[in-house]
């Protein structure tokens, strides 16, 4: 499965910046006026995993593919985007395909880069981007109501459930609250109202875009946020640098991790997700699927013929391929286990599926 992350901010935040070292690309305009992303990038990166350098060490295969994340730069949202001030329409509809929306949020100070409300206000600048998204998904919401009612009073017993749970998401939207929040309730249907175009249906990332003072003393929790602190200068410094060189850097400056790594390691863990291996000959591969995913649902994720004829999973742990040094001795000595439909599978197997066409 492939992971979508929009990357918005209000203009000059530095998204486009943080954008275009996230994807070490230079596709994203990053210039010091507003509106200058008009159409979205779009930027394909792997996921790092040090685990598949470790299985191929072994298999020695002829490619190592690892996982994929898109992240999608998009124009930068003002207030009013959801009635199209700025370029909110675009803005919204870009937004609607992607499975997260990584925020950034403006906490460096620069008197040389403008800020569209002429200051940095980071409380302020979160309160316009949800705002917006809130009323994008009421004028939705409220654009379906009359005909569930008109639905409702012709007998149809799903358009009344249906209808109850909109008037709860308009009203909760009303106040305020965030679509995701609100159908977060056994007693409202995610699927009866078709959670995914709802914008604030999805997991949220703050980013704040901070400077290297900042960094190094930035308190996680502010504002009643999370947020992720990154410096979007130094990302857009490493990428020129080998990844030896990227590492030396970063401890340099007393950090543990890339901006690209925590980004995506919040992605995963906000989705869900994590990884199972396959390793061969011919390719050592990471799978993305949810936690919680059945052995059918993991093998469907390579093709959908391997889940339809799912026979059974072979499966070895992760630290137990690595110490039988591959799949002959760890089936040798026992540590290759048959599991069948309602295996759950664990983050770092290695699996090999056995189907009928």
């Amino acid at each position: 499965m492939s992971l979508q992350i929009g990357i918005v901010g209000l203009p000059n935040s530095g998204k486009s910046t943080l954008f275009n070292a996230l994807t070490r690309s230079h596709a994203a305009s990053a210039e010091n006026y507003p509106f200058c992303t008009i159409d979205p990038n779009v930027g394909v990166v792997e996921v790092p995993d040090e685990r598949l350098n470790q299985l191929a060490k072994i298999v020695s295969p002829q490619k190592i593919i690892p996982a994929m994340v898109e992240f999608v730069d998009i124009a930068g949202l003002v207030k009013g985007a959801h009635r199209g001030e700025g370029l909110g329409n675009k803005f919204l509809s870009h937004i609607r395909n992607c499975d997260a929306i990584a925020q950034v949020v403006r906490f460096f100070e620069d008197p040389n880069v403008i800020h569209v409300h002429g200051k940095v206000d980071p409380k302020e600048d979160i309160a316009v981007i949800q705002a917006e998204l809130i009323l994008a998904d009421l004028e939705s919401v409220e654009k379906k109501l009359p005909d569930l009612e008109r639905k409702t009073k012709s007998g149809d017993k799903a358009a009344v459930l249906t209808l109850e749970t909109f008037r709860k998401l308009k009203a909760g939207l009303e106040s305020g609250k965030l679509a995701i929040d609100i159908l977060n309730s056994p007693s409202l249907s995610l699927e009866r109202v078709q959670g995914g175009e709802l914008l604030t249906n999805k997991p949220f990332l703050t980013i704040a875009n901070v400077d290297e003072n900042q960094l190094k003393n930035f308190v996680g929790t502010c504002y009643g946020t999370s947020f992720l602190p990154i410096c979007a200068k130094i990302e857009s410094e490493l990428v020129d640098f080998s990844p030896d060189e990227a590492v030396a850097f970063l401890l340099d400056l007393g950090l543990k991790e890339s901006g690209l790594n925590a980004v995506i390691r919040a992605a995963y863990r906000a989705l869900g997700l994590h990884h199972y291996f396959t390793a061969g000959p011919k390719e050592v591969r990471a799978w993305t699927i949810p936690i919680g995913a059945k052995a059918p649902q993991a093998a469907g994720v390579i093709h959908s013929d391997f889940e339809r004829g799912f026979i059974s999973a072979e499966v070895i742990a992760y630290k137990d391929y690595l110490a039988c040094n591959g799949e002959v001795s760890a089936r040798r000595s026992g540590l290759m286990r048959q599991e069948g439909k309602e295996y759950v599978v664990r983050d770092g197997d290695v699996i090999v599926f056995r189907f009928n066409v």
